[in-house]
Order: C-alpha cells, then sequence, then structure tokens
C-alpha cells in the first residue's frame, strides 16, 4: 500500500518515534537477581532509584510539566517513579492509548521534545513487556503522570544522551472506528463487521470499476479533518476488486498502522484527505490510482483495489 518509505524530521514526529519505538529493551527481569521474564506490566515496570529521587517535577497534569534536577544526570538503567496516581482500569500489554509526553536530555537538562498537549500533535502509542513503554508507564491507570529514565546507548556511528520522559496517560485509545453509521451508495462493495470491528469484505458479482477513485463514508467520525501531509493512525483491509482476495491488512498484522497521507498511492490518499477522525470509508480504487497498469513493475500492477479503512486519529503535518 505504501509507494515509498516515510521519513519524518518533525520534533513531535520524532517523539512519537522515540516513544513507540526507542528500540526494544532488553528483556527486563521481574526482580533485581532473578531470571524470571515479566508476565504483565505490573512487573514489567522499572523501580524508583537514585535518579527519578533527583527529579523535581512540577504543573497540572494535562499540561507540559517543569522538570528540574542538577545536570548531567547519571543513570545506567531504567528507572520510573509515579507522580500522579489516576485511577480505573490498569493498562494491559498490547494496549494503544493516548497521552501527552515531554522528553528531557539527561545531559543538559534542555527539552528535547513535548508533545500531545494539543489536539493534532501526537499519535497513540503502545506499551508491552519489553519495551520502553511498557517499562516506563507499567500497568497506570488514566490520569497517571509518570517519570522515567531511558539510560543513553552507545553504538558505532554514535551515541545518544540518557533521557527522561514525563508521561501523562490519558486513556485506552481506540482502534476500531466508531462514527455514526452512514448510508452506503448501490453498487458499493458490502462491508460486515466482526466482533472487535474487523471489517469482512465482498465484492458485488457485477462490480464496475470507476475510473477514478471512489469512496464511501461508512461511519462518520466526529474528531479532527485530516489533511494532506498529516500522520494517521489507522486499521485497514485491502482486497483485489477482481476477485475479493486479501493483499494487505493490519487486522490480519494485529496492530494498527501510522503513515503520512502523502506517502501512499494516490487512491489511498484520496480515500484519507478530508474524512474525520473517527470514520470508516471504502474506497474503490482504479489501478491507475494504485500500482499503475504496467504488469511487471509490481505485484498489484494492473488490480483494481477496494479498502475498507479506520480512520483512528491524525497527527498534524509539520509547519502545519
Amino acid at each position: 500500500m505504501r509507494r515509498r518509505s516515510l521519513a519524518i524530521l518533525s520534533t513531535t514526529a520524532i517523539a512519537t518515534l522515540a516513544l513507540a519505538g526507542c528500540g526494544s529493551a532488553d528483556e527486563p527481569e521481574a526482580d533485581p537477581g532473578t531470571t524470571e521474564a515479566p508476565t504483565n506490566l505490573c512487573e514489567a515496570a522499572a523501580s524508583e532509584g537514585d535518579a527519578t529521587d533527583a527529579l523535581e517535577i512540577t504543573g497540572e497534569f494535562g499540561e507540559a510539566p517543569e522538570v528540574s534536577f542538577d545536570a548531567p544526570l547519571e543513570f545506567d538503567d531504567f528507572e520510573r517513579v509515579v507522580v500522579t496516581e489516576g485511577s480505573g482500569d490498569e493498562l494491559e500489554a498490547g494496549q494503544y492509548f493516548t497521552f501527552g509526553a515531554t522528553i528531557v536530555n539527561a545531559e543538559t537538562g534542555n527539552v528535547e521534545a513535548t508533545q500531545g498537549y494539543e489536539e493534532g500533535t501526537a499519535l497513540p502509542a503502545v506499551a508491552d513487556i519489553a519495551n520502553v513503554l511498557g517499562i516506563g508507564m507499567g500497568c497506570a491507570t488514566p490520569g497517571t503522570r509518570v517519570a522515567f529514565t531511558v539510560p543513553g546507548q552507545t553504538a558505532e556511528g554514535g551515541s545518544t544522551p540518557g533521557l527522561i520522559y514525563v508521561v501523562d496517560y490519558y486513556a485506552v485509545a481506540q482502534t476500531a472506528a466508531w462514527g455514526e453509521t452512514q448510508d452506503v451508495p448501490d453498487g458499493f462493495p458490502e462491508v460486515e463487521l466482526e466482533e472487535g470491528g474487523e471489517p469482512i469484505v465482498t465484492i458485488p458479482d457485477d462490480f464496475d470499476i470507476p475510473e477514478t477513485t471512489e469512496i464511501a463514508t461508512r461511519e462518520l467520525g466526529d474528531g479532527a479533518t485530516v489533511g494532506l501531509g498529516d500522520v494517521v493512525f489507522v486499521q485497514y483491509r485491502g482486497v483485489k476488486a477482481s476477485d475479493g482476495e486479501e493483499f494487505d491488512s493490519s487486522w490480519s498484522r494485529g496492530e494498527p498502522t501510522s503513515f503520512s497521507t502523502d506517502a501512499v498511492i494516490e487512491g489511498f490518499t484520496k480515500a484519507l484527505v478530508g474524512q474525520t477522525v473517527g470514520s470508516q470509508v471504502i474506497a474503490v480504487i482504479p489501478a491507475e490510482e494504485a500500482y499503475g497498469t504496467e504488469l511487471g513493475t509490481h505485484d498489484l500492477a494492473g488490480e483494481d483495489l477496494v479498502f475498507v479503512i479506520d480512520i483512528l486519529d491524525s497527527m498534524s503535518a509539520p509547519g502545519a
């Protein structure tokens, strides 16, 4: 579905990548001195230490905090402290969540990035047992502010400084569209939803392919409008219009995905731009606006495509 790799260099996007990607950490131990791997986020969470004890964090939840300490702050391991305790259901491994975050350079004390305190400045992130967010967030509850340290790393070609994250956990993110059901025009493929929202696509026997991409809104969301160059957080299923065979699906991979609206095939861009977050759209894309008609240039060259796309969130384009 993508036509080129996605490289986003804005500060907010770098922060998102740092939070969600930051490289997988080594499999953490449940307790120092043991070799038992954690089985849930509560066990995966790092403990307090000298570094977190040295932090002074002030400010209201949901707003960028002030983070003070005597720089440089040295640490060799992940440490974590709960600054503000929330309530409700505990975060579970594999769940996506919405957040505000401030990232501070432990060597200089300078703020490297902030995001998520205003609409359209962050995408949901996932916490898992062996990633940075799982170690840092643990099984926090909504309304919790957590501070945690991420040790610097040295690798061929350079090194990265230690970082201090302060993360406000807002809510568990939805992973299927939630908009109001709309009437789909005649002639579009039939879409039925399984439990959890996964779409099943049925191509009509007399299906006509349009000359240009045609779009139907199956569920109309109430969120922000997606713009060209925005980075979206979506679920989707793509099938061939010729036989209904699936060729690509975030649902089949078991996780939503994100990319820029201008880094995908033309028809997919048309299906996203101008839509609202929370919507589910059906896009019928002729080969000319998919992977072209010249056979041999791509596995899907010459194929007319159908996508069902759930638009779950959107982050503004750099400079927007």
